[in-house]
């Protein structure tokens, strides 16, 4: 198992990740590259031009791949291509050479570097960097009306001279600005408006060896790239470069013995001048930043210069050693008291319109002559199943789902990754996991994918294994009905949603610490190493548009994972009631099965109706608890246990103790993944063995701890 590109993702994001080459319909289709800095709203840019969805948040690592999307104007169609958000094009992380490679190899018409107007000297780095690469360069100024609110006045025009390229300012999240950009992009990709990018001279030696490499390298791949800016890279010594220009230009210049020759003497030549490899880059990225300074004090003018002093004031508190993490917690527990206390009405509701349709359904078949065997596996077995999952899961995810996003627009999320960085760090983890942890509160294939904008492979691979301890969506509604009915309901009035809460919080941060131990573990066995550093960039806080956060939240998210949910639970319940209704002798199958699990499910704490539910709960986690009801019922049907109260006696009656619940709730947080997950390991992994390890680590932990908690109760004469 060793640390190869194809069992740590990278190979996935260097082949299907990468998307280099654009879906044209018609040979006139434009291509258009989409590149910035995180979080500049690259993806608002994106989503408002083309009308897709792709989810935004104001948080460093949303976009980890291309995204594709089109748009028709003037009777063109544009093929936009949202990159993944890269600081730099000088390929030290999987972002930076995803954008590099499609920027290069990619063939698109026109490049648009959308810049972030609040802070431009820093964006104008990778806008060079771009310029150095392609003529057919747009800079989109974004995010003006908070420029604004900061007194941060940006001259358009005299930074288009300057640059020599288009420059348009825009208000992404509001529209304001974008049929400009539009406009430019068309003139751009049609070629006309022929710009003239500022040529970056470097010092005297510098030039002296690129323009003594750059005819030779010229000679050997002709005009399918930038000579000059291959010569810097060779120069540079960037090995990754040459097989990337062999795989997607079939030029392996290492075969080029001229040119082999050439940069050779040219290396000499700078050995004598006392330039290193990394004094090379340095001097690269020195002229860089000195041009990026002086164009931004040409152009900008700030009339309040402490503008960020109200950012930096929360941050001191958000971010303190002493307040960052109990203000964390407490965030956390509002959401859950919020979801918990907000789901219980819309949730009874939802439930009683369901089984009263069940009800006409029920006599729509029978009215028809319809044989019971078919009333019973698309009523009794289908119909139900999917009635429960909607109206446990549907209300909970429309409170949880935008609570969430708002914390993510507010730019919240980089200081849970902040406050968690120590955590991690004493793990040998990357401080970024916080971040695909908090993706994994939506769905855990979500944050596995998310795991891309890790940088080392160790701790990328690291942070895939360990992300099924955060409970995803699928599962918050079995933890929500076992706190309630076993542990809450001993508590009466408001105090019961405050209990619910703190012990639903308290199974969240029990997941985040199995977290961090497993990852020590994997640290110091399997995947031996030390945790790297890591910038992370705390974006400003930003005011959420609530009404566009809810709509997403809605559509983007909740409907998706219910919808996923119902084409799972349909299937389900029909075989539930088909093992319930198949005898072999005088025992139906589905008591067979129960009573084989049941001796190993006995050490865990749970029966062997429980243990098979989570079994044929492996394509969504959401349908475990109704395979549990329709498992005890003897018909194999669900009947009106609408309320909790029911299903509390219905669980009781079948041997259900505080002890069962409490297995059941570790057993929910630590178990495989679900069968969405698992794909997604394996497509990112690019392997079976690590896929097969991501399912056995929290399975393990979860069996270990229910045996553990199990067997001392018992032991001490508690249950």
């Amino acid at each position: 198992m060793g640390l190869s590109s194809e069992s740590t993702g990278a190979a996935v994001l260097n082949s299907c990740g990468t998307m280099l080459l654009a879906q044209k319909s018609t040979a006139d289709d434009k291509v258009i590259a989409l590149a910035g800095n995180p979080n500049v709203g690259k993806s608002t840019v994106f989503n408002n031009l083309t009308g897709m969805n792709q989810h935004t948040g104001n948080w460093p690592g949303k976009t980890v791949a291309n995204a594709q999307g089109n748009y028709q104007y003037k009777n063109t169609r544009f093929i936009l291509v949202d990159l993944p958000g890269t600081y730099s094009l000088m390929a030290n992380s999987e972002e930076e050479e995803i954008a590099r490679n499609f920027i290069c190899f990619g063939n698109p018409d026109a490049i648009v570097v959308v810049a972030d107007a609040t802070c431009l000297e820093r964006n104008l780095n990778l806008v060079l960097q771009t310029m150095e690469i392609s003529d057919h360069v747009i800079l989109c100024v974004n995010l003006l009306d908070e420029a604004k609110k900061k007194k941060i006045k940006i001259n358009l025009n005299l930074l288009s001279e300057e640059l020599g390229i288009p420059v348009i300012g825009t208000s992404a999240r509001s529209g304001k600005g974008l049929n400009q950009l539009m406009d430019a992009v068309w003139e751009t990709s049609k070629q006309n408006f022929h710009s003239h990018p500022l040529r970056i001279v470097y010092d005297e030696n510098i030039e002296e060896a690129v323009s003594s490499l750059e005819p030779v390298i010229q000679k050997s791949i002709g005009d399918k790239i930038n000579s000059r800016w291959i010569a810097l890279k060779l120069l540079e010594n960037d090995t990754k470069l040459l097989d990337t220009l062999k795989n997607h230009l079939g030029c392996d210049i290492r075969n080029d013995h001229e040119l082999c020759e050439k940069l050779s003497k040219t290396n000499e030549y700078l050995e004598r001048q006392k330039i290193s490899n990394d004094d090379f880059r340095d001097r690269i990225v020195s002229q860089i930043v000195k041009i990026c300074e002086t164009i931004s004090k040409k152009t900008t003018t700030c009339e309040k210069a402490e503008y960020a002093l109200r950012d930096r004031k929360i941050d001191k508190i958000l971010t303190s050693k002493v307040t960052g993490i109990p203000i964390m917690i407490l965030l956390l527990c509002g959401i859950f008291w919020l979801t918990l206390t907000g789901a219980n009405y819309p949730s009874k509701i939802i439930a009683n319109g369901l089984f009263w349709l069940e009800d006409w359904l029920s006599e729509f078949f029978i009215s028809i002559g319809a044989p019971l065997w078919i009333k019973g596996i698309l009523v009794d077995g289908c119909y139900r199943t999917l009635a429960w999952v909607v109206s446990v899961m549907l209300p909970p995810m429309m409170i949880f789902f935008p609570l969430f996003t708002l914390l993510e627009d507010l730019g919240y999320l980089p200081r849970v990754a902040f406050n968690m960085d120590n955590f991690f760090r004493k793990a040998c983890a990357h401080g970024k996991q916080a971040l695909t942890m908090c993706m994994g509160f939506g769905c855990n294939a979500c944050g596995v994918i998310g795991c891309r904008i890790i940088d080392s492979p160790r701790e990328r691979l690291i942070a895939i294994l360990t992300n099924n301890f955060v409970p995803c969506n699928g599962r918050f509604p079995t933890l929500i009905a076992v706190i309630t009915m076993f542990f809450a309901a001993a508590v009466s009035g408001p105090f019961q949603s405050i209990i619910s809460t703190l012990i639903l919080a308290g199974v969240i941060i029990l997941g985040v610490v199995m977290t961090l131990l497993v990852s020590r573990l994997l640290s110091k066995t399997l995947l031996k190493g030390m945790p790297s550093s890591f910038n992370l960039e705390l974006p400003p806080y930003r005011r959420p548009q609530i009404l566009k956060v809810i709509v997403r939240s809605i559509f983007d998210r909740t409907l998706f994972v219910l919808r996923r949910a119902a084409v799972i639970a349909a299937p389900a319940g029909l075989i539930i009631w088909l093992l319930a209704n198949i005898r072999i002798g005088n025992t139906d199958l589905l008591t067979q099965c129960a009573d084989f699990l049941n001796p190993f499910a006995y050490l865990l704490g749970l029966d062997g109706y429980i243990l098979m539910a989570f079994i044929l709960g492996f394509p969504a986690n959401e349908i475990v608890i109704p395979i549990i009801i329709m498992s005890y019922m003897a018909t194999g049907t669900l009947t009106d246990y609408t309320g909790l109260a029911q299903l509390h006696a219905l669980f009781i009656g079948h041997g259900w103790t505080w002890l069962t619940a409490l297995c059941v709730m570790l057993f929910s947080l630590m178990h495989w993944p679900c069968g969405t997950t698992c794909l997604t390991i394996k497509k990112e992994t690019q392997s079976n063995t690590w896929t097969l390890l991501a399912m056995a680590i929290p399975t393990v932990s979860g069996m270990g701890t229910c045996m553990l908690v199990a067997g001392t109760a018992r032991l001490l004469g508690l249950a």
